[in-house]
Protein backbone atom coordinates (compact mmCIF):
# COMPACT_ATOMS: atom_id res chain seq x y z
CA UNK A 1 0.00 0.00 0.00
CA UNK A 2 2.80 2.40 1.17
CA UNK A 3 4.60 1.50 -2.61
CA UNK A 4 1.84 2.49 -4.52
CA UNK A 5 1.65 6.17 -2.57
CA UNK A 6 4.93 6.38 -3.06
CA UNK A 7 5.32 5.55 -6.87
CA UNK A 8 3.37 8.55 -8.10
CA UNK A 9 5.50 11.00 -5.95
CA UNK A 10 8.70 9.28 -7.39
CA UNK A 11 7.97 9.59 -11.00
CA UNK A 12 7.67 12.62 -10.67
CA UNK A 13 10.73 13.83 -8.74
CA UNK A 14 12.41 11.55 -11.17
CA UNK A 15 11.14 13.63 -14.20
CA UNK A 16 11.38 17.13 -12.44
CA UNK A 17 15.44 16.05 -11.72
CA UNK A 18 16.07 14.51 -15.09
CA UNK A 19 16.90 11.64 -13.99
CA UNK A 20 13.90 9.81 -16.03
CA UNK A 21 12.29 11.32 -18.84
CA UNK A 22 8.29 11.71 -19.29
CA UNK A 23 7.32 9.83 -21.95
CA UNK A 24 6.39 11.42 -25.52
CA UNK A 25 6.86 10.60 -28.58
CA UNK A 26 9.84 9.91 -30.02
CA UNK A 27 11.32 12.58 -32.51
CA UNK A 28 11.94 10.76 -35.99
CA UNK A 29 15.14 11.32 -37.11
CA UNK A 30 16.24 12.08 -40.77
CA UNK A 31 17.31 8.85 -41.17
CA UNK A 32 13.87 7.29 -40.96
CA UNK A 33 12.39 10.44 -43.10
CA UNK A 34 14.65 9.84 -45.84
CA UNK A 35 13.92 6.33 -46.57
CA UNK A 36 10.38 6.87 -45.74
CA UNK A 37 9.84 10.08 -47.91
CA UNK A 38 12.99 11.24 -49.79
CA UNK A 39 14.24 8.12 -51.27
CA UNK A 40 14.47 9.94 -54.68
CA UNK A 41 17.44 11.74 -53.26
CA UNK A 42 19.66 8.80 -52.88
CA UNK A 43 17.84 6.41 -55.38
CA UNK A 44 19.81 5.38 -58.31
CA UNK A 45 22.69 7.36 -57.00
CA UNK A 46 26.53 6.47 -55.86
CA UNK A 47 26.39 7.37 -52.09
CA UNK A 48 28.83 8.27 -49.72
CA UNK A 49 28.47 8.13 -46.11
CA UNK A 50 30.11 10.24 -43.49
CA UNK A 51 28.95 8.72 -39.69
CA UNK A 52 29.31 6.62 -36.69
CA UNK A 53 27.68 4.51 -34.40
CA UNK A 54 25.45 7.00 -32.16
CA UNK A 55 23.23 7.83 -36.01
CA UNK A 56 20.73 5.43 -35.40
CA UNK A 57 16.58 4.58 -36.11
CA UNK A 58 14.18 4.42 -33.26
CA UNK A 59 14.87 0.72 -33.19
CA UNK A 60 18.63 1.70 -32.53
CA UNK A 61 19.34 0.07 -36.32
CA UNK A 62 22.33 2.32 -37.02
CA UNK A 63 22.33 4.39 -40.64
CA UNK A 64 25.23 2.81 -42.46
CA UNK A 65 23.16 -0.49 -41.66
CA UNK A 66 19.83 1.05 -42.76
CA UNK A 67 20.93 2.22 -46.07
CA UNK A 68 23.20 -1.21 -46.03
CA UNK A 69 20.25 -3.15 -46.23
CA UNK A 70 17.85 -0.70 -48.30
CA UNK A 71 18.24 -2.17 -52.27
CA UNK A 72 17.39 1.01 -53.31
CA UNK A 73 20.31 2.38 -52.49
CA UNK A 74 24.10 1.85 -53.49
CA UNK A 75 26.76 2.52 -50.90
CA UNK A 76 30.21 3.09 -52.60
CA UNK A 77 32.14 5.33 -49.77
CA UNK A 78 32.40 5.49 -45.98
CA UNK A 79 33.98 8.54 -44.17
CA UNK A 80 34.27 8.47 -40.15
CA UNK A 81 35.14 11.98 -38.02
CA UNK A 82 36.98 12.01 -34.98
CA UNK A 83 37.00 8.94 -33.05
CA UNK A 84 36.75 6.80 -36.02
CA UNK A 85 33.72 4.79 -37.67
CA UNK A 86 33.50 2.78 -34.43
CA UNK A 87 33.16 6.19 -32.18
CA UNK A 88 36.06 4.57 -30.27
CA UNK A 89 39.39 5.90 -30.95
CA UNK A 90 41.33 8.53 -28.68
CA UNK A 91 40.76 12.21 -28.81
CA UNK A 92 42.67 13.39 -31.98
CA UNK A 93 42.15 10.19 -34.13
CA UNK A 94 40.29 8.20 -36.79
CA UNK A 95 39.83 5.76 -39.53
CA UNK A 96 43.04 5.58 -41.68
CA UNK A 97 42.45 5.52 -45.33
CA UNK A 98 41.99 2.32 -46.54
CA UNK A 99 38.97 -0.65 -46.79
CA UNK A 100 36.90 -0.87 -44.27
CA UNK A 101 36.77 -4.52 -43.08
CA UNK A 102 33.39 -5.44 -42.36
CA UNK A 103 31.32 -3.50 -45.43
CA UNK A 104 34.33 -4.18 -48.02
CA UNK A 105 34.15 -0.37 -48.61
CA UNK A 106 36.53 2.48 -48.85
CA UNK A 107 36.99 4.73 -46.18
CA UNK A 108 38.81 8.10 -45.07
CA UNK A 109 39.13 8.93 -41.54
CA UNK A 110 38.20 12.95 -41.37
CA UNK A 111 40.84 13.84 -38.84
CA UNK A 112 44.56 14.28 -38.67
CA UNK A 113 46.12 14.36 -41.70
CA UNK A 114 43.19 14.30 -43.81
CA UNK A 115 40.40 16.86 -42.51
CA UNK A 116 38.10 16.96 -45.57
CA UNK A 117 37.27 14.25 -48.48
CA UNK A 118 39.77 13.62 -51.33
CA UNK A 119 39.10 13.73 -54.59
CA UNK A 120 39.73 10.57 -55.43
CA UNK A 121 36.68 9.44 -53.04
CA UNK A 122 34.85 11.88 -53.61
CA UNK A 123 34.71 10.59 -57.62
CA UNK A 124 33.47 7.30 -56.67
CA UNK A 125 29.87 9.32 -55.32
CA UNK A 126 27.56 11.51 -57.11
CA UNK A 127 25.64 12.27 -53.23
CA UNK A 128 27.23 12.68 -49.69
CA UNK A 129 25.41 11.88 -46.90
CA UNK A 130 25.70 13.10 -43.57
CA UNK A 131 24.84 12.11 -40.85
CA UNK A 132 26.03 12.79 -36.79
CA UNK A 133 24.77 13.01 -33.51
CA UNK A 134 25.84 16.32 -32.48
CA UNK A 135 26.61 17.32 -29.02
CA UNK A 136 25.50 21.37 -29.37
CA UNK A 137 28.77 22.34 -29.08
CA UNK A 138 31.37 24.63 -31.56
CA UNK A 139 34.31 22.67 -30.11
CA UNK A 140 32.76 19.15 -30.87
CA UNK A 141 34.60 18.55 -34.18
CA UNK A 142 31.99 17.07 -35.85
CA UNK A 143 30.01 20.17 -36.71
CA UNK A 144 33.80 21.32 -38.25
CA UNK A 145 33.50 18.44 -40.14
CA UNK A 146 30.36 19.37 -41.81
CA UNK A 147 31.63 22.52 -42.67
CA UNK A 148 35.00 20.99 -44.49
CA UNK A 149 32.64 18.20 -45.65
CA UNK A 150 30.18 20.97 -47.69
CA UNK A 151 33.23 23.18 -49.16
CA UNK A 152 34.92 19.78 -50.41
CA UNK A 153 31.77 18.42 -52.22
CA UNK A 154 30.90 22.01 -53.71
CA UNK A 155 34.67 21.91 -55.04
CA UNK A 156 33.92 18.93 -56.75
CA UNK A 157 30.17 19.26 -57.47
CA UNK A 158 28.88 16.57 -55.23
CA UNK A 159 25.97 16.50 -53.10
CA UNK A 160 25.50 16.98 -49.65
CA UNK A 161 22.58 15.66 -47.92
CA UNK A 162 22.05 16.06 -43.82
CA UNK A 163 20.32 13.77 -42.50
CA UNK A 164 19.37 15.86 -39.10
CA UNK A 165 18.75 15.26 -35.42
CA UNK A 166 18.14 16.98 -32.28
CA UNK A 167 20.87 19.06 -30.39
CA UNK A 168 20.55 17.63 -26.92
CA UNK A 169 20.87 21.05 -25.13
CA UNK A 170 17.88 22.18 -26.98
CA UNK A 171 17.37 24.41 -29.85
CA UNK A 172 16.64 27.76 -27.56
CA UNK A 173 19.92 28.06 -26.19
CA UNK A 174 23.09 29.69 -27.16
CA UNK A 175 25.96 31.52 -24.97
CA UNK A 176 29.49 32.97 -25.47
CA UNK A 177 31.69 34.98 -27.31
CA UNK A 178 31.76 34.64 -30.86
CA UNK A 179 34.87 32.72 -32.54
CA UNK A 180 37.38 35.50 -34.11
CA UNK A 181 38.85 34.78 -37.39
CA UNK A 182 42.52 34.17 -36.26
CA UNK A 183 41.11 31.11 -33.79
CA UNK A 184 39.37 29.19 -36.82
CA UNK A 185 40.02 25.36 -36.00
CA UNK A 186 38.82 22.06 -35.70
CA UNK A 187 37.60 23.16 -32.41
CA UNK A 188 35.92 26.26 -33.54
CA UNK A 189 35.61 26.12 -37.56
CA UNK A 190 32.43 27.90 -37.62
CA UNK A 191 31.99 31.52 -36.82
CA UNK A 192 29.39 30.45 -33.79
CA UNK A 193 29.64 31.45 -29.67
CA UNK A 194 30.34 27.87 -27.97
CA UNK A 195 26.73 26.60 -27.71
CA UNK A 196 24.66 27.61 -30.77
CA UNK A 197 21.78 26.25 -30.45
CA UNK A 198 20.80 24.74 -33.78
CA UNK A 199 20.88 20.87 -35.68
CA UNK A 200 23.61 20.13 -37.92
CA UNK A 201 20.97 20.59 -41.06
CA UNK A 202 20.26 24.43 -39.30
CA UNK A 203 24.06 24.79 -39.51
CA UNK A 204 24.73 23.34 -42.83
CA UNK A 205 22.19 26.06 -44.09
CA UNK A 206 24.07 28.69 -42.19
CA UNK A 207 27.55 27.77 -43.54
CA UNK A 208 26.07 27.23 -46.69
CA UNK A 209 24.73 31.07 -47.09
CA UNK A 210 27.10 32.76 -44.40
CA UNK A 211 30.37 31.51 -45.41
CA UNK A 212 29.78 31.34 -49.11
CA UNK A 213 30.22 27.71 -49.44
CA UNK A 214 27.05 26.93 -52.10
CA UNK A 215 27.37 23.84 -51.97
CA UNK A 216 24.02 21.77 -53.66
CA UNK A 217 22.51 21.11 -50.17
CA UNK A 218 19.99 18.91 -48.98
CA UNK A 219 18.42 18.80 -45.30
CA UNK A 220 16.28 15.92 -44.50
CA UNK A 221 14.39 17.01 -41.58
CA UNK A 222 13.39 15.41 -38.31
CA UNK A 223 9.89 14.73 -37.36
CA UNK A 224 8.34 16.00 -34.18
CA UNK A 225 11.36 17.97 -32.84
CA UNK A 226 10.98 21.77 -31.21
CA UNK A 227 13.48 23.75 -30.06
CA UNK A 228 12.43 23.85 -26.34
CA UNK A 229 13.41 19.73 -25.86
CA UNK A 230 16.59 18.63 -24.37
CA UNK A 231 17.15 15.04 -25.02
CA UNK A 232 15.45 13.54 -22.35
CA UNK A 233 11.98 14.78 -23.81
CA UNK A 234 12.84 13.08 -26.97
CA UNK A 235 11.86 9.75 -26.75
CA UNK A 236 15.15 8.78 -28.19
CA UNK A 237 17.61 6.32 -26.95
CA UNK A 238 21.35 7.93 -26.53
CA UNK A 239 23.97 6.17 -28.05
CA UNK A 240 27.84 7.17 -27.19
CA UNK A 241 28.63 9.35 -29.77
CA UNK A 242 32.41 9.08 -28.65
CA UNK A 243 34.40 7.72 -26.23
CA UNK A 244 33.98 10.77 -23.74
CA UNK A 245 30.13 10.95 -24.03
CA UNK A 246 29.16 7.54 -23.61
CA UNK A 247 25.34 9.19 -22.00
CA UNK A 248 23.32 11.93 -22.47
CA UNK A 249 24.68 14.19 -18.83
CA UNK A 250 28.02 13.88 -20.17
CA UNK A 251 27.13 15.42 -23.65
CA UNK A 252 24.85 17.86 -21.40
CA UNK A 253 27.95 18.96 -19.02
CA UNK A 254 30.57 18.76 -22.10
CA UNK A 255 30.82 22.76 -22.13
CA UNK A 256 30.53 22.93 -18.40
CA UNK A 257 34.13 21.08 -17.64
CA UNK A 258 35.32 20.79 -21.09
CA UNK A 259 35.62 24.45 -21.78
CA UNK A 260 37.45 24.44 -18.18
CA UNK A 261 40.06 21.82 -18.51
CA UNK A 262 39.96 21.71 -22.47
CA UNK A 263 41.15 24.98 -22.33
CA UNK A 264 44.88 24.55 -21.08
CA UNK A 265 44.18 24.90 -16.97
CA UNK A 266 46.15 22.32 -14.86
CA UNK A 267 42.52 20.60 -13.87
CA UNK A 268 41.12 17.22 -14.38
CA UNK A 269 37.52 17.25 -15.55
CA UNK A 270 36.23 13.51 -14.63
CA UNK A 271 38.81 11.76 -17.22
CA UNK A 272 40.34 8.93 -16.18
CA UNK A 273 37.05 8.63 -14.67
CA UNK A 274 33.40 6.85 -15.02
CA UNK A 275 31.79 9.92 -14.87
CA UNK A 276 33.26 12.28 -17.38
CA UNK A 277 32.31 16.12 -17.37
CA UNK A 278 30.55 15.43 -14.25
CA UNK A 279 33.83 16.09 -12.50
CA UNK A 280 36.22 19.31 -12.06
CA UNK A 281 39.52 18.97 -9.41
CA UNK A 282 43.12 18.93 -8.99
CA UNK A 283 45.43 17.54 -6.64
CA UNK A 284 45.98 21.01 -4.94
CA UNK A 285 42.57 21.92 -4.71
CA UNK A 286 41.13 21.91 -1.37
CA UNK A 287 37.20 20.36 -2.29
CA UNK A 288 35.53 21.77 0.59
CA UNK A 289 36.72 25.19 0.07
CA UNK A 290 35.99 25.08 -3.92
CA UNK A 291 32.55 23.73 -3.01
CA UNK A 292 32.16 26.61 -0.69
CA UNK A 293 32.76 28.96 -3.15
CA UNK A 294 30.81 27.63 -6.43
CA UNK A 295 28.02 27.44 -4.28
CA UNK A 296 27.96 30.92 -3.06
CA UNK A 297 29.15 32.71 -6.62
CA UNK A 298 25.81 30.55 -8.31
CA UNK A 299 23.16 32.33 -5.58
CA UNK A 300 20.46 34.10 -7.74
CA UNK A 301 22.35 33.51 -11.53
CA UNK A 302 20.04 32.44 -13.78
CA UNK A 303 20.76 28.67 -15.36
CA UNK A 304 22.73 27.61 -12.26
CA UNK A 305 20.14 27.87 -9.40
CA UNK A 306 19.79 23.89 -9.99
CA UNK A 307 23.05 22.91 -9.84
CA UNK A 308 24.65 21.41 -6.58
CA UNK A 309 28.65 21.27 -5.95
CA UNK A 310 29.59 18.52 -3.59
CA UNK A 311 33.30 18.17 -2.49
CA UNK A 312 34.70 14.57 -4.11
CA UNK A 313 37.82 12.66 -4.31
CA UNK A 314 38.88 10.71 -7.04
CA UNK A 315 41.95 8.52 -8.85
CA UNK A 316 42.21 8.83 -12.30
CA UNK A 317 43.31 6.23 -14.16
CA UNK A 318 44.40 8.05 -17.09
CA UNK A 319 44.67 11.14 -18.74
CA UNK A 320 45.54 14.02 -16.78
CA UNK A 321 46.93 13.16 -13.09
CA UNK A 322 47.18 9.80 -14.00
CA UNK A 323 47.54 7.98 -10.82
CA UNK A 324 47.15 11.26 -8.57
CA UNK A 325 44.48 11.57 -5.91
CA UNK A 326 42.37 14.57 -7.20
CA UNK A 327 40.13 16.25 -4.87
CA UNK A 328 37.07 19.33 -6.23
CA UNK A 329 33.65 18.50 -6.83
CA UNK A 330 31.10 16.43 -8.48
CA UNK A 331 28.40 18.29 -10.17
CA UNK A 332 24.85 17.81 -9.75
CA UNK A 333 22.31 18.91 -12.03
CA UNK A 334 18.48 18.63 -10.74
CA UNK A 335 17.28 20.54 -13.25
CA UNK A 336 18.28 19.75 -16.64
CA UNK A 337 15.80 22.68 -18.18
CA UNK A 338 16.94 25.45 -16.71
CA UNK A 339 21.04 24.89 -17.33
CA UNK A 340 23.43 27.14 -18.70
CA UNK A 341 26.46 25.12 -18.93
CA UNK A 342 28.75 27.96 -20.60
CA UNK A 343 27.61 30.34 -17.85
CA UNK A 344 29.18 27.32 -15.46
CA UNK A 345 32.49 26.49 -16.98
CA UNK A 346 33.03 30.22 -16.79
CA UNK A 347 31.86 30.70 -12.84
CA UNK A 348 34.21 27.81 -12.56
CA UNK A 349 37.33 29.51 -13.71
CA UNK A 350 36.40 32.40 -12.00
CA UNK A 351 36.47 30.86 -8.85
CA UNK A 352 39.60 28.75 -9.77
CA UNK A 353 41.78 31.86 -10.42
CA UNK A 354 40.17 34.08 -7.85
CA UNK A 355 40.66 31.72 -5.08
CA UNK A 356 42.98 29.55 -5.98
CA UNK A 357 45.18 32.20 -7.67
CA UNK A 358 48.71 30.77 -6.99
CA UNK A 359 47.84 27.09 -7.99
CA UNK A 360 45.69 27.80 -11.02
CA UNK A 361 47.86 27.46 -14.44
CA UNK A 362 46.96 27.49 -18.07
CA UNK A 363 49.67 25.81 -20.08
CA UNK A 364 49.00 27.61 -23.47
CA UNK A 365 47.53 30.71 -23.90
CA UNK A 366 46.93 30.92 -27.56
CA UNK A 367 45.11 27.02 -27.07
CA UNK A 368 42.71 28.74 -24.33
CA UNK A 369 41.34 31.42 -26.80
CA UNK A 370 41.33 28.44 -29.44
CA UNK A 371 38.36 26.95 -27.35
CA UNK A 372 37.11 30.10 -25.57
CA UNK A 373 37.44 32.77 -28.92
CA UNK A 374 39.17 35.18 -28.53
CA UNK A 375 42.30 36.67 -25.80
CA UNK A 376 39.79 38.62 -23.88
CA UNK A 377 38.42 36.06 -21.42
CA UNK A 378 41.89 34.75 -20.35
CA UNK A 379 42.78 38.57 -19.62
CA UNK A 380 39.64 38.95 -17.61
CA UNK A 381 40.34 36.13 -15.22
CA UNK A 382 43.87 36.84 -14.44
CA UNK A 383 42.49 40.42 -13.72
CA UNK A 384 39.87 39.37 -11.34
CA UNK A 385 37.33 40.82 -12.95
CA UNK A 386 33.70 39.61 -12.03
CA UNK A 387 32.92 36.35 -13.92
CA UNK A 388 29.35 37.97 -14.92
CA UNK A 389 30.76 41.22 -16.22
CA UNK A 390 32.90 38.87 -18.37
CA UNK A 391 30.02 37.31 -19.36
CA UNK A 392 28.55 40.44 -20.16
CA UNK A 393 31.29 41.45 -22.59
CA UNK A 394 30.34 39.10 -25.48
CA UNK A 395 26.76 39.98 -25.14
CA UNK A 396 26.30 42.59 -27.80
CA UNK A 397 28.06 40.22 -30.30
CA UNK A 398 25.66 37.32 -29.34
CA UNK A 399 22.89 39.49 -30.02
CA UNK A 400 24.15 39.84 -33.36
CA UNK A 401 24.48 36.14 -33.89
CA UNK A 402 21.06 35.74 -32.79
CA UNK A 403 19.82 37.41 -34.90
CA UNK A 404 21.01 36.13 -38.04
CA UNK A 405 20.97 32.42 -36.33
CA UNK A 406 17.01 33.36 -36.74
CA UNK A 407 17.34 33.15 -40.85
CA UNK A 408 18.48 29.21 -40.41
CA UNK A 409 16.01 27.68 -38.24
CA UNK A 410 13.99 24.91 -39.63
CA UNK A 411 11.73 23.98 -36.20
CA UNK A 412 9.76 25.46 -34.26
CA UNK A 413 10.06 26.48 -30.48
Amino acid sequence: MIAKLLLPAMLAWMWSTGVYAAPAEPVVPGIEVLLSDRIDLVQGKRVGLLTNPAAVDRQLVATLDRLRGDKRVKLTQLWAPEHGLAAATPNGTSNIKGVEARTGLPIEGLFGDRTAPSADALARVDVLVFDLQDIGSRTYTYVSSLGKVMQACAAHKVKVIVLDRPNPLGGLLFEGPVREAKYKSLLGWGPFPVTHGMTFGEIAKFYNEELKIKASLEVVTMKGWRRSMIWDDTGLVWVPTSPGIPKPLNATMYVATGMVCGSGPNCNEGGGNAMPFELIGAPWLDGEKFAAALTTRAQGAAGLQNVRFRPMTWLPWHGQYDGKTTHGVQIHLLDLHDFKPLRLALLILSVLHDEFPGQIKVSNDHRFGMIWGNDQVLRDLRAHKPWLQIEAAWQKELEAFGQNRARYLLYPP
